[in-house]
């Protein structure tokens, strides 16, 4: 029987202990229970180096990351607006809150007269303020059960963002909540937790943004949990742009009630080692999402993307879109599954994954999945991976355009339909420039601008 990799379980359980007695002391009773039970879940789990029989993890190896002693920052780095700039939406955000290895930065954060009752808070403000909707929320959708992930996470729950909209309202400007990490000569950890809820009829635009300013080795833990209101509409944006050492795993849950409307785009352009699970519960009928994402991989990159949407209820509708581009020896991974449980008829559910290799040495990984528990449904699943299309290539050149602007062009309009998924306009033409700034660097040359 083949023997464990070693691991640092035991780093993270002496950091806990250390934080309990001092910076979380004062934290309230039922916040330190939480952080008490998903410690010990965590200490039972352990992190999942064995990939043998576990299909979750086939085709990542998490054991690079288990094996280094990440501890927090000692020390919070000074940040000049220019930082900030950079890992935005592309203009000053009118409202968003900046955390900054982990740990909340009032001094960058901003929030401008957003509507009546709408609170946009630092978990410490939110324990004084809004105790009740917290402790109704917080660790009661995204589950460490079987996820050392997020056990881990919620084990280190302190600062975090949370984002409560209330009946009736509609923000008009979006909110962008910014995590970043300037880890330079030490390996640092951060477990950014966000808690987003949505009250009935209301509507809102979050962008939720990571970002490194320093291409050191680091690792972000990240948890989300979203709270969908009746008749509500929310539009989700994340996009992760860290150095290439950077270990980056984030764990979603959304949860809709009744008419309630998800819209989410994520967009990956950094990273060393990341994965994503995205889960989205269709909780009432008349729910709808709409889950995209956008991957883009060179050198030794490796990103794996797990989306899970359960149709609890019937009447319910979903759109699932992912692209990836892949160049260098990069590696992708998509596992989509769509679940209609029983008794949930009149599911419409559509899923696709897409990928464009322009490396011969990439490798890209996509397993769509259904499980189908009643009839009277429409569910539709595909999963492609290609090169670019040398007919399509000839015919351009054929008409005086150049080899790199053909491609440029080819690839661009692979990934526009992600892209101009974006309602808000200003975000939609930041990330388009990100996106056309990393096809240049790939393919040379300005042709591609």
């Amino acid at each position: 029987m083949a023997q464990r990799p070693p691991t640092q379980e035991s780093t993270y359980l002496e950091t806990f202990k250390t934080l309990q007695r001092n910076g979380h002391a004062q934290d309230p009773a039922w916040v330190q229970s939480l952080r008490d039970e998903a410690i010990l879940r965590f200490g039972d789990l352990g992190f999942p180096v064995n990939r043998r029989g576990n299909e979750e993890w086939k085709y990542t190896n998490v054991g690079p990351l288990a094996r280094v002693p990440f501890r927090p920052a000692t020390a919070q780095a000074t940040l000049q607006s220019a930082d900030l700039q950079r890992f935005g939406l592309g203009e000053p955000a009118k409202h968003q809150l900046v955390f900054v290895d982990g740990s909340y930065a009032p001094e960058l954060s901003s929030i401008v007269s957003l509507p009546a009752g709408v609170r946009v808070v630092d978990f410490k403000e939110a324990m004084g303020s809004s105790p009740t909707l917290l402790r109704e929320h917080l660790a009661q959708h995204a589950s460490g059960e079987a996820n050392a992930f997020v056990a881990l996470n919620t084990a280190f729950i302190h600062h975090g963002a949370f984002v409560h909209i209330p009946d009736g309202i509609r923000v008009e400007e979006p909110v962008l909540l910014l995590f970043l990490s300037t880890a330079k000569d030490e390996d640092t950890v951060s477990h950014p937790r966000v808690l987003i809820v949505t009250g009935r009829e209301s509507e809102a635009t979050l962008i939720e943004s990571y970002g490194s300013l320093a291409d050191a080795r680091h690792f972000v833990n990240a948890v989300a949990e979203v709270v969908v209101g009746q008749n509500s509409t929310l539009r989700y944006y994340t996009i992760q742009r860290q150095g290439e050492q950077a270990f980056h795993v984030t764990n979603t849950q959304a949860v809709l009630d009744r008419d309630a409307s998800l819209s989410s785009v994520n967009i990956d352009l950094g990273g060393g080692l990341v994965r994503h699970n995205l889960n989205v519960l269709m909780g009432a009928e008349g729910a709808s999402c709409m889950l995209n994402g956008l991957y883009m991989t060179t050198r030794s990159q490796h990103v794996d993307n797990q989306v899970v949407i359960d149709h609890a209820k019937g009447h319910t509708t979903a759109r699932e879109l992912y692209k990836g581009i892949l160049d260098g020896k990069s590696r992708t991974v998509f596992h989509g599954s769509i679940i209609v449980r029983e008794g949930a008829r009149k599911v419409d559910a559509d899923q696709s994954d897409k990928n464009l290799l322009l490396s011969d040495q990439a490798e890209a990984d996509t397993k769509p999945a259904f499980w189908i528990y009643c009839d009277d449904v429409k569910c539709t699943h595909g999963a492609s991976c290609g090169q670019i299309d040398e007919e399509a290539l000839f015919y351009m050149r054929s008409r005086g355009i150049g080899d790199r602007e053909a491609r440029s062009l080819l690839v661009r309009g692979f990934v526009s339909e992600i892209v101009d998924s974006i309602e808000y306009e200003p975000y939609r033409k930041h990330v388009d420039g990100l996106v056309q700034s990393t096809l240049r660097e790939w393919l040379g040359g300005d042709e591609a601008a």
